[in-house]
């Protein structure tokens, strides 16, 4: 049947017997047998059902000479053999799935411009990625069909003038989500004040400040580089002076091109110059005419069965974060003095007790190999992607039990989830002391939200200094050059809600105020800053209505222009922040669910 079916094509071919050798067996068609699986690319593999196992402690009587026929069977068929208990348990490993290689690059790598110096070197090469991440699979909008019988799920299919564009597979058009996207833009004229627009009239655009900037298709090269594939070598550098930190993408193997010895002969020169001088070839690559060139960095790789250049793209200037931190080894002060012992600067004691303690934690030898020597605890090829296979598994579960709760996840893929047992228990005297060398103490737990009856902080003589002073409690005014500090003060000294609910007020009136004066947006982040500063305080004094209140009313001054001019840029500075109204799920006095809180934030 697999030869009739499968025919030369390419097909994974595998026959998978399980079996428990009970039965009477004829060894005579053996040689047959095993002719036909070999020349037909199949894959025997042999599961037995209560076979001996040592591992597992397990001797099954009169099976022995049944068994030693499967062996020989699978022997000659380069198969494999395993008991019932092993294959549960091969369950459990992640298979790892084999990639075709996809060249990203075929071309010259160059030194030197072959067009005008016959000097110029010209190496065939292709490129392929070296180290790429594999993502899990991502789930898609599906339905179940409304008939109860059927457990299959069908995807949604699309609506565009009112037809379905996907075909659609035992189920009825209605009974796929409909999805549909339409083009509004404001009109007074139009009934709901807005006119629908069809896609066809829509033109692509760049921001400048606040201004739109039309570019038309016909000027749309103007924006693109008109490039050529290629990879060119514009210098090299030594390997001191490259920052590890400068590493911008997945890396890549560059090698000869394939069946042409010239090529490798060259390319071999090139990268065993390089890794005698100690240097890297900076390059310019393009992998497709018209892309974007991209600058790499390409370091020689020697290994006992091959050579080949590796290749990371490296940073232009715009790339670059050029942030400043202060010194760890070192404080400077103000007239500039360094200063090496600081009570925030770790003492030689202190980074002695680090030191010990990371020799502890090496996990270079804490593993275990099959004859029980001392091995890597974490080798590359027995770390798999927790999340991937995870998702795998629960997939693969659900498609099979549909009701039945999914399992735990495999133990291979929680092994790492924590350092090994013998490297805890190996650790602790240097833990212990490198927390009493650094005087960790426990920090104290979090202060609870402040409520709206807040506990004022008493003298220690239990005095009431306002009352023996005179002094008569009044409004605190807000300045809006010190507003937050001052508002958090007065939330604080409140004594009432009629207190809380006016500073309240103020702070909305004087985050309008920077909109409405503002230059632009120049003080956009001030008034954002503010207006997250006010909801967070509502909610912790639950005075939710108060905020809904100012939040409303600012929604519908920014979008009908009643602030100076058009502000609506300072309303997708809001949308963006996610400052929308305070729900329910935030405050139980709110009296907004989380559905219109995430409606309100539509521009609308």
């Amino acid at each position: 049947m697999i030869a009739n079916y499968c025919k030369k094509l390419k097909y994974k071919r595998k026959i998978i017997l399980v079996t428990n050798a009970c039965g009477d067996m004829d060894d005579d068609d053996v040689p047959s047998i095993v002719d036909k699986l070999t020349s037909d690319g199949i894959e025997l593999v042999v599961i037995g059902v209560d076979f001996d196992d040592a591992e597992y402690g397990y001797k099954e009587e009169d099976k022995d000479p049944r068994k030693q026929k499967l062996q020989k069977l699978v022997d000659q068929a380069n198969g494999l053999i395993g008991t019932m208990q092993q294959a549960i348990e091969e369950l459990g490993t992640p298979r790892l799935k084999s990639t075709r290689p996809v060249p990203s690059y075929k071309g010259q790598l160059t030194l030197g411009n072959a067009r005008t110096s016959e000097a110029a070197m010209c190496i065939d090469v292709e490129r392929y990625p070296r180290v790429m991440v594999r993502r899990p699979a991502a789930a898609s909008n599906m339905f179940i069909p409304s008939d109860k019988g059927k457990a299959s799920a069908q995807s949604s299919s699309a609506v565009q003038n009112g037809s379905h564009t996907s075909q659609e597979a035992d189920s009825k058009p209605s009974d796929a989500p409909p999805s549909s996207r339409m083009y509004q833009v404001e009109d007074a004229k139009a009934e709901d004040g807005k006119r629908r627009i069809s896609p066809e009239d829509l033109a692509r655009g760049y921001e400048y400040g606040r201004t739109a900037v039309h570019i038309s298709e016909s000027d749309l090269n103007v924006t693109k580089l008109e490039t050529q594939a290629g990879m060119e070598i514009m210098g090299f550098v030594p390997q001191a002076n490259y920052h590890r930190y400068m590493n911008m993408s997945v890396s890549w193997v560059t090698i000869a091109q394939k069946t042409n010895n010239l090529a490798a002969i060259a390319l071999s020169s090139l990268i065993h110059a390089l890794y005698e001088l100690e240097s890297f070839a900076i390059a310019r690559l393009v992998t497709k005419a018209d892309k974007e060139p991209v600058v790499v960095l390409l370091a020689p790789s020697i290994e006992a069965d091959y050579e080949c250049l590796l290749d990371v793209q490296v940073p232009f200037a715009e790339d670059l974060r050029p942030y400043k931190f202060p010194p760890l080894d070192k404080v400077i002060t103000v007239s500039g003095k360094k200063i090496t012992e600081h009570r925030n600067l770790p003492s030689d004691s202190l980074n002695e007790a680090m030191g010990d303690l990371v020799d502890d934690m090496d996990l270079s030898h804490t593993g275990r190999d099959e004859e029980d020597n001392p091995t890597e605890f974490m080798q590359l090829t027995d770390t798999f992607s927790p999340v991937l296979h995870r998702i795998d598994q629960a997939v693969r579960w659900r498609a099979v039990h549909s009701k039945e709760p999914i399992p735990p996840p495999y133990e291979i893929l929680t092994r790492y989830s924590k350092p090994p047992d013998e490297i805890i228990e190996r650790s602790k005297g240097t833990l212990a002391a490198l927390i009493e060398e650094a005087d960790v103490k426990q920090v104290p737990p979090k202060a609870q939200s402040r409520k709206r009856a807040r506990n004022q902080v008493k003298p220690l003589s239990g005095l009431d200094v306002g009352s023996l002073l005179g002094k008569k409690s009044k409004k605190a005014k807000l300045s809006p050059d010190n507003a937050i500090p001052e508002f958090r003060q007065t939330l604080d000294s409140a004594e009432s809600l009629s207190v809380i609910h006016d500073a309240a007020k103020q702070m909305g009136a004087i985050i309008e105020t920077q909109i409405k004066e503002s230059f632009g947006d120049l003080r956009y982040q001030s008034a954002l800053e503010k207006l997250g500063v006010l909801r967070n305080e509502m909610v912790e004094v639950e005075e939710p209505l108060a905020f809904n209140q100012i939040m409303t009313s600012l929604k519908t001054r920014l979008l009908v222009g009643d602030l100076n001019g058009d502000r609506r840029e300072m309303w997708r500075l809001i949308q963006g922040a996610k400052l929308s109204l305070i729900p329910k799920s935030l405050s139980s006095a709110s009296d907004v669910d989380d559905e219109q809180a995430k409606t309100f934030l539509a521009m609308r």
